[in-house]
């Protein structure tokens, strides 16, 4: 692939049919993921919104794309209103449809427009900003597999940074798409009052009995995690219940590559 230079977006090849793309110019460095397989591809999340990434993604593949949102936060939905066909998991639909009760656009603008260290589009105005509002295209559950030709995708319901936090497994790369559930640099958190410390902890348990995981790919910050990640995850789920810290207001608990905050 002829490398892509772009003034917002860094795209990084992880091979010949999956690339990241990147928003590193942003406080929250973002990490949407684009598939593709024989017959389609797929987008996990669609970034911040602050430059539209289908200018990327149409310079990726001619084929199909479905958006798959891995929870509906501002900086995963950013570029949903570019495409076509946007799935979500079923405990996020109203989110999508009619936007998260009791989170001021105010602080979404706010957090959207500070410490940006990039040059941004004309287009872009943080006063102004709206998060996407849209009914999807179809809804996703546990267990669901989406078939892109020779490659298919398995979701799991991962809640607890968000009802309808999902991960995607794709066997045959052994990649683990992890969102929001787990990362490292900064705390994987708990702390709003959409989300459940006690479900985050399971998610993670779930996800470090995982076996085949080849890499990890969270949503912010490093790009791809080698899969003995998940072995820290698993003691330090262990530590957290021992401690029974797992509760709103019990702060930062930080482990060797990682931290979450309740």
């Amino acid at each position: 692939m002829t490398p892509i230079s772009d003034s917002w977006f860094t795209v990084q090849e992880i091979d010949a049919k999956t690339f990241a793309i990147s928003e590193y110019g942003h406080w929250e460095r973002v990490h949407s993921f684009l598939l593709m397989g024989n017959e389609n591809a797929a987008l996990i999340d669609t970034g911040l919104g602050i430059d539209q990434i289908n200018r990327i993604t149409d310079q990726l593949t001619d084929l199909p794309i479905i958006v798959i949102t891995t929870h509906v936060h501002a900086d995963h939905i950013g570029s949903h209103g570019a495409f076509e066909k946007i799935y979500v998991h079923e405990d996020e639909v109203d989110w999508l449809i009619n936007g998260i009760k009791g989170l001021p656009i105010e602080q979404i603008r706010k957090d959207i427009g500070r410490d940006i260290t990039k040059p941004t589009p004309d287009t872009f105005d943080p006063s102004t900003y709206t998060p996407y509002q849209g009914k999807p295209t179809g809804v996703l559950v546990d267990g669901d597999r989406i078939d892109l030709g020779h490659r298919t995708l398995k979701i799991l319901h991962t809640p607890g940074h968000s009802p309808g936090h999902i991960c995607i497994f794709d066997k045959e790369q052994g990649y683990l798409f992890t969102g929001d559930l787990l990362y490292i640099e900064t705390p994987v958190y708990a702390f709003y009052p959409t989300t459940d410390p006690i479900d985050l902890v399971h998610s993670l348990e779930r996800i470090a009995h995982m076996e085949g995981v080849s890499r990890v790919f969270g949503s912010h910050n490093k790009l791809g995690l080698d899969p003995s990640i998940l072995e820290e995850v698993q003691e330090s789920v262990d530590i957290l219940w021992n401690k029974d810290v797992v509760k709103h207001g019990t702060g930062i608990h930080t482990f060797n590559h990682f931290c979450v905050q309740f």
